[in-house]
């Protein structure tokens, strides 16, 4: 029997080969997207950014210093001084960290919240579908940043509450997401099967059903990160978001404003950082996007 199976094996070369993970696979794709290797590289300096601003700043971040007020960019202070003769580069690299912590904190809480929902409107059906969907769809109705302010305004102007109204907006669109998901998912025969044998429904959401769906979550995940840090920047910028002397990239475009003639560089970095940081997340969400979706493959 040994000398019988030994040929069949190689007949089969297939017998031989590794299964190679659906990850890996969706990782080696991504590595061959050049654009979306440069959107990670950027992703990848703003954290090593945030991480490290305590030794990489070159001054503190409420250091004023009203003899150097408005200065020019110069090798003393690369990005120039504020209205208060504070070091805007020092200001830019703290408010990484703002920024990022309220983008992944934001868009985590609403990921948890969004899938937690859709999984269960998009499984049970019927009444529960529907309420959950009307929420969704009336929280859809209100343009998201006047929903934030309301929010906001509600709760009171403060970075934790920004972070707070943000969350909330971003709900549906997970929600919306994961139901579609579920709702394809849940026809599958290994989610018939495991009904058929009994499991609990539980297991099977937890098992079967959020395992298959976290490839949508992952990608629109890494987007709403971007469109969390316009958000934070956008209530900052309003006098709703971080307040004075925190250096939130929108609350220092904010105090800016009235010098943007007479010192432009104030703007014009905290911008540049806002639209590099908000790029590099766009541009990796949709290299995600095509090395987790199967449709995008050739």
């Amino acid at each position: 029997m040994a000398e019988i199976a030994e040929p069949q094996k190689e007949l089969n070369p297939a017998l031989h080969e590794e299964h190679v993970s659906p990850w890996k696979e969706a990782w080696k794709s991504f590595r061959k997207n050049k654009i979306a290797l440069i959107g990670l590289f950027i992703v990848l300096f703003f954290v090593i950014l945030a991480i490290a601003a305590p030794l990489i700043a070159p001054q503190g971040i409420n250091e004023q210093n009203l003899a150097k007020r408005l200065q020019a960019p110069s090798s003393e202070h690369w990005f120039g001084t504020d209205d208060f003769g504070r070091d805007i580069l020092s200001r830019i690299i703290h408010g990484a960290r703002i920024s990022l912590w309220v983008g992944f904190f934001a868009v985590i809480g609403s990921a948890v919240a969004g899938s937690l929902l859709g999984i269960v409107a998009g499984y049970y059906g019927r009444w529960v579908d529907t309420i959950i969907s009307r929420i969704f769809d009336i929280m859809l109705a209100f343009p998201s940043i006047l929903l934030a302010i309301a929010v906001v305004a509600a709760l009171g102007p403060s970075l934790r509450n920004a972070l707070i109204a943000i969350a909330i907006i971003n709900i549906p669109n997970f929600g919306r997401l994961v139901r579609s998901r579920v709702l394809s998912v849940k026809q599958e025969e290994y989610v018939m099967a495991a009904k058929a044998i009994g499991m609990k429904d539980n297991r099977i959401l937890l098992h079967h059903i959020l395992p298959n769906s976290m490839a949508p979550i992952i990608v629109q995940g890494t987007l709403a990160i971007a469109t969390a840090i316009i958000e934070a920047a956008a209530l900052g910028f309003l006098g709703l978001g971080a307040q004075a002397p925190q250096p939130e990239w929108g609350k220092m475009l904010a105090d800016a404003r009235t010098f943007m003639l007479q010192a432009p560089w104030t703007m014009i970095f905290p911008g540049l950082a806002i639209m590099l940081t908000v790029l590099g997340f766009n541009l990796m969400g949709d290299g995600l996007r095509d090395a987790l979706d199967p449709k995008m493959k050739n």
